[in-house]
């Protein structure tokens, strides 16, 4: 076991040697040593901190720490959500570059530290969702086709493997190609994502389950998924984005 384990990190980093793992901030290779992101960018992301909202987890006006500020943000106080509550890693703004890199440009390798920073952040609120699953928000077939892969079901799997909850990627299927959600208002956004996803498999079993995205903008693609997961029986949906915007 031990020669198997010291040949996986001579392989490791023979590959690291040739093919250097590129930085999820600055997009340079990574130095030998300094792990999945380099020395002088660990500062550099913004990170979502009390005060925040107590359903979507945007940043809430007021001081880093503070907890007097009001629970929710404007968003969730004019609407209701069908998820239950989440929590956003990064303001969107800081990390905007190394998600569009992440999403459309193949750094797939930016799952492991985005997954890696999840758990070292959140920690203590993942422990308290009590989840029996993990389920990333899947993409349309199409969409996969032309971009090779999930971004989502990347730090989705990389989650499950440190923390030890299953992951169920194929569970939830986007059965509609929708359009894009980005430039939509909030009532468009909804239409636009009615029947646009389907339970494929039996859920019975499943009661708590964590849903994971990239980006949180109005929730409305949390939402519809998370519909469909408490029609087929699951108690509680939670959620976990990288990226979110500000607060109000």
């Amino acid at each position: 076991m031990r020669d198997h384990e010291s040949g996986n990190r001579i392989k490791d980093a023979l590959l690291g040697m040739a093919f250097p793992r590129r930085c999820p901030v600055c997009d340079e290779p990574v130095p030998m040593g300094d792990g999945l992101i380099c020395s002088q960018c660990r500062t550099k992301p913004q990170y979502i901190v009390e005060p925040r909202c107590r359903r979507c987890g945007k940043q809430l006006m007021g001081e880093p720490g503070e907890s007097g500020a009001g629970e929710y943000c404007q968003d969730c106080t004019r609407r209701k959500h069908v998820y239950d509550h989440g929590y956003a890693l990064y303001d969107y703004q800081s990390m905007r570059k190394s998600i569009y890199r992440f999403k459309y440009g193949r750094r797939c390798e930016y799952a492991a530290f985005y997954a890696q920073d999840i758990c070292g952040r959140l920690a203590d609120e993942i422990r308290m969702m009590q989840a029996d699953s993990i389920i990333p928000v899947p993409v349309h077939a199409s969409r996969r086709r032309s971009r090779g892969y999930n971004q989502a079901e990347l730090v989705a799997a990389e989650l499950s493997r440190l923390t030890g909850i299953t992951m169920y990627e194929k569970l939830v299927k986007r059965v509609r190609k929708t359009v894009p959600q980005k430039e939509l208002t909030i009532q468009e956004r909804q239409n636009n994502l009615k029947k646009a996803f389907n339970i494929t498999s039996n859920v019975v079993k499943l009661k708590k389950t964590i849903l994971v995205d990239d980006i949180y903008t109005t929730g409305s693609t949390l939402d519809a998924v998370a519909l469909e997961l408490k029609r087929h029986g699951v108690k509680s949906v939670y959620f976990i984005a990288l990226c979110i915007g500000e607060g109000m």
